[in-house]
C-alpha cells in the first residue's frame, strides 16, 4: 500500500484503486475529481488573465486562480489523508473486543474518517461558486473547460457525501444529523448549480 498517494502517476493510481484492498477508495477519488475540476478552472482563468477582451474582469481573474490553486491544493492532500482516515478505523476495529476503550476509538475512528470526505464536499462546494463566477468572466475559447470543471466539482461533492454518510451510522446521534444535515444541504443546492454551469455553457455551443 502507497504512502503517498498523490506522488503515483495516473495510470499507478488507477491500478491501485481498481486492486483487492480498501484504500485508495472512493474518499481518494473524490478529492482526486476535486482537484482536477480546481485545475481546469485555474487552466482558464490563466489563459484569460493578462488579455485585453477581459481586462475589466483582471482583478477577479487573478483572485480566482488563487482561490482555485489554493483548492487543487488542497483537495490533493485529501487523497492521502482518506487513506490516513481509514487506517485509524480498521486499528480501532481490529482492537480486542473485549477492551472496553475499544468504542470509544472506533467512534474518534469514525469521525475521523467522515471529516476528510465532509471537507471534500465544502471545497467543492467553494469550486463550483467559483466556475459559476469564471462561467460569465473567464476566456471563451476554454468555456467547454470550466464545464467540464463544473461536472467533475459535481461529482466531487456527490461522491464525498456518500463516503460522509457511511461512516455517520452507527455513531453519536446528534454529531451524525449535524453533519448529515449540513451535507444534504450542500448537495441539494450545488449539485443543481453545477449541472446548471454545465447546461448553460453545453446549450451556448449549439448541441
Amino acid at each position: 500500500m502507497a504512502s503517498n498517494y498523490v506522488d503515483l502517476s495516473c495510470a499507478e493510481f488507477t491500478a491501485q484503486l481498481a486492486a483487492k484492498q480498501s484504500v485508495p477508495g472512493g474518499g481518494g477519488a473524490a478529492a482526486l475529481a476535486g482537484a482536477l475540476a480546481a485545475a481546469l478552472g485555474a487552466m482558464t482563468a490563466n489563459f484569460t488573465t493578462g488579455k485585453k477582451a477581459y481586462a475589466q474582469y483582471e482583478e477577479d481573474i487573478v483572485r480566482m486562480i488563487g482561490e482555485l490553486e489554493e483548492l487543487r491544493e488542497s483537495m490533493l492532500g485529501y487523497v492521502d489523508a482518506d487513506a490516513a482516515g481509514f487506517a485509524a478505523f480498521m486499528d480501532a476495529w481490529r482492537m480486542d473486543k473485549e477492551d472496553p476503550a475499544r468504542q470509544d476509538a472506533l467512534d474518534a475512528a469514525t469521525k475521523g474518517s467522515a471529516a476528510t470526505p465532509f471537507a471534500i464536499a465544502k471545497d467543492a462546494v467553494r469550486t463550483i461558486e467559483v466556475l459559476e463566477e469564471l462561467a460569465g468572466k473567464g476566456s471563451k475559447m476554454l468555456l467547454s473547460d470550466t464545464a467540464c470543471g463544473a461536472s467533475l466539482a459535481r461529482a466531487a461533492l456527490q461522491t464525498a457525501s456518500i463516503n460522509v454518510y457511511a461512516n455517520t451510522r452507527g455513531v453519536d446521534a446528534e454529531w451524525a444529523r449535524s453533519m448529515e444535515a449540513e451535507c444534504e444541504q450542500m448537495v441539494a443546492e450545488f449539485l443543481p448549480r453545477a449541472d446548471k454551469v454545465f447546461n448553460t455553457i453545453c446549450d451556448g455551443t449549439g448541441r
